[in-house]
This record gives C-alpha cells, structure tokens and sequence, in this order.
C-alpha cells in the first residue's frame, strides 16, 4: 500500500488550500445541502459488499454501541479531507488508517479472508461515496454540467489514493465509475450485517427525550427516506425496496424540495464550522497574496 504523504511534500500555499480549494468541484458538492442525503445513500449502498460490510461490522469502533459517534467521526473525516489544511487532512488519513492496519477476518457468506486496509475494499467504499454524493447533488438541481461530473470523480482521485486505494483502479470520470458499478455488481448482496447496519441507518436509536422533545427523529427519517429512495433501482430491489421508475421520479422531486427548503437557511447557519473556517482562511489567503 502507498504510503501517506507527508507535509514536507507541500509548499505552505498548497498546505493553505487544502488537497481540493475553493475552485474545485469538490468544494461546491460537499458544502450542498444534498451532501446530507447522498451521505446516507453511500452508507446504505456500502453495505451490500458483504466483505466490506463484515469488516465493518467486526471492527468499526462503536457501531453497535454508539452510533451517532461513529457517523460523526465519519462526517468530519470527509469535511476535513473535503476544506481542511493538508496538514490537518494528513492527520485525519493517518488516523484512519491506523484503524484499518492489522485488522483481519474472515467473512462467512463468502469464506474470503481479508484485511480491512485491502486495496479492493477501499475502493468499494470510495467509489460509492463518490457516486452517491454526485448522484444526489445533480438530482437534488446542482448546476453540474457533464464535464464537472467527470472533474469532481478525477478530484476525488486524490482522496482514494490518500487513504491506501491502488491509483490505476480508481475511476477518473463519470463513466468509469458506472462500469465500475456495472463490474462488482454480481458480487453484492444484503448479508445479516447488511440488514442490521439497513435498520440502523434507516432507523437509528436515539434517547426517548430526543424523540419527544426535538425534531431528530422526523428530520433524520426524512433524510434516510430520501437517501434509500435515491439507490440505484439495482440496489433497491436487493433490499427489497420499491424499484420502479415512479420512485426515482418522486425522490427526484423530493430530493428538490429539501435542497431548496434548506437553501433557505442563512449560510452562516447551515454550513459546518469546517466550512466555514475553510472558506475564511482562504480568503485570507487571497488578500495577502493580492
């Protein structure tokens, strides 16, 4: 596996503007509403590789036992790696995969015996990240034109390489990563650990006061709702979803109407402090090299 770059590999400016930068389309992807739900569509579209999905479940720190920490941990590792220094990505990737390094197993439905760090896996769980925040952002109305879908995946590159996926697998462009898709496809299935970590995400646990006394439980059913409708029809049917075209149209449709509800809300409010600290210190940038 690649090593992790070091920090003594960038130049300071490179350091300030982080692995993506304000031009990218990266920045514009992830700071979007939709990032939400195509974050929930990723989980929900991991979990069908039963090897990955097993690894997950053997030894992902608190997933049965806290799982809202687990989901947080995740989010801030993509929002740092998204908008933070490379210094500060570098220390995220570094811890990641110090959580993967020697964990090894053998998933039973299949009798394969594999590493958590395996390249292949890692491009299983990247790829679906990248095709399940693409896909939701351009659904929920991003102006994306073509040749900036094929941009954000060749970006994304970078964050496949830096957490241990082999460079020359890794998809560059929007059809790559379909037949990509189109490849492993045979090799997915909904095992036991896939329907408990389905159950999870669509119906996480949370403490009777937050239910009663706060919007969590509706708020986060919307956007679980919104996530699986969003699957491809492929992915709905191994779980037993609805999968035919009247879905997608009315996910699309709902998937709008939260982007806008949520466009509605003031920046300052709505974006992460990740963001935000991001989007100042690059700016800071600018002006002390104007």
């Amino acid at each position: 596996m690649r090593p992790t770059p070091s920090i003594k590999d960038f130049t300071a400016e490179e350091d300030l503007l982080g692995f993506f930068g304000p031009d990218s389309v990266t920045w514009r992807i992830h700071s979007d509403p939709a990032f939400s739900v195509g974050g929930i569509r990723a989980l929900l579209l991991q979990a069908l590789h039963p090897i990955a999905m097993d690894g997950v479940h053997q030894f992902s720190v608190g997933f049965t036992t806290d799982p809202w920490a687990r989901l947080t941990r995740t989010a801030e590792y993509v929002a740092t790696l998204s908008y933070g220094t490379r210094r500060d990505a570098l220390r995220v990737v570094r811890r990641v995969r110090g959580l993967h390094r020697d964990k090894s197993a053998v998933e039973e439905t299949t009798g394969r015996r594999y590493n958590v760090d395996d390249a292949d896996l890692l491009l299983w769980v990247h790829n679906c990240e990248v095709d399940s925040l693409l896909s939701t952002a351009r659904r929920a109305g991003v102006p994306l034109t073509d040749a900036e879908a094929d941009r954000y995946v060749a970006e994304q590159v970078t964050a496949a390489v830096l957490i241990g996926a082999e460079e020359s697998e890794v998809p560059r462009s929007v059809a790559e990563l379909a037949a990509y898709f189109d490849g492993v496809r045979s090799r997915l299935a909904v095992t036991p650990a896939a329907r408990a970590a389905s159950r999870f995400v669509l119906l996480p646990p949370m403490p009777g006061w937050v239910q009663l006394l706060t919007p969590a439980r509706p708020a986060w059913s919307t956007l679980a709702s919104l996530g699986a409708a969003t699957l491809p029809r492929w992915a709905r049917r191994l779980y037993g979803l609805p999968g035919f075209g009247l879905t997608d149209t009315a996910a699309t449709a709902g998937l709008k109407a939260f982007r806008q509800t949520a466009l509605a809300v003031p920046a300052r409010v709505r974006e992460t402090p990740i963001v935000r600290a991001a989007r100042i210190r690059v700016a800071g940038a600018e002006r002390l090299t104007a």
